[in-house]
């Protein structure tokens, strides 16, 4: 293979593939809700074998806990403005925008249902906070480090990110930078 031809595939047949499969799952969250499809259905949305999703995922179950971690760590990364305040402004004006956008409500629906379904969803949601919360508490570390008080990664969760998450699933748009604001405000 050509070096030309490498730098058409960024990232390669796998990424693609993982890609288009994240993407059907995200669709069918859409139109039909969670729980409400099977590895077959996005197999055939993402054009992939059912037997590519089973070696890749194992299960939907990791499958749907995969494309909510990726959709949380891509689109809302923690930020490093160099003030706890500027770290938190800025992850929840991201999380803001991800919730909201085109397929944010799909996710944060795949989110919540992960984490209130079966035994193998309580394990998928137990994954999502616990990934959550570690990323959290890198934040929060960072700003104990530099000699900011700071809070604990629950608190974050219940007073910045809870209340998001509500006027979202509830249809309770737009979250302003008003909002944002307050909501980081109150909590520091």
């Amino acid at each position: 293979m050509s070096e030309q031809q490498r730098a058409r595939r960024p990232g390669g047949r796998s990424a693609r593939v993982g890609a288009q499969v994240h993407q059907a799952v995200t669709d069918l969250i859409s139109e039909c809700g969670y729980g409400n499809f099977t590895v077959g259905e996005v197999a055939a949305r993402a054009g992939v074998a059912d037997s590519s999703i089973y070696r890749r995922w194992g299960s939907l179950e990791n499958l749907l806990t995969d494309v909510a971690l990726t959709r949380l760590n891509t689109q809302s990364p923690m930020p490093d403005t160099g003030s706890l305040a500027g770290d938190l402004r800025t992850y929840a004006a991201q999380v803001a925008r991800e919730i909201t956008g085109p397929d944010g409500p799909a996710v944060l629906h795949l989110a919540v249902a992960l984490s209130s379904s079966g035994q193998q969803g309580l394990l998928a949601g137990a994954d999502l906070r616990a990934e959550r919360t570690r990323q959290l508490q890198s934040m929060l570390d960072r700003a104990r480090d530099r000699g900011e008080r700071a809070p604990g990664a629950f608190d974050v969760l219940d007073h910045i990110l809870a209340p998001m998450y509500i006027r979202v699933l509830f249809g309770m748009v737009p979250l302003t930078p008003d909002y944002i604001d307050g909501l980081v405000d109150r909590m520091l």
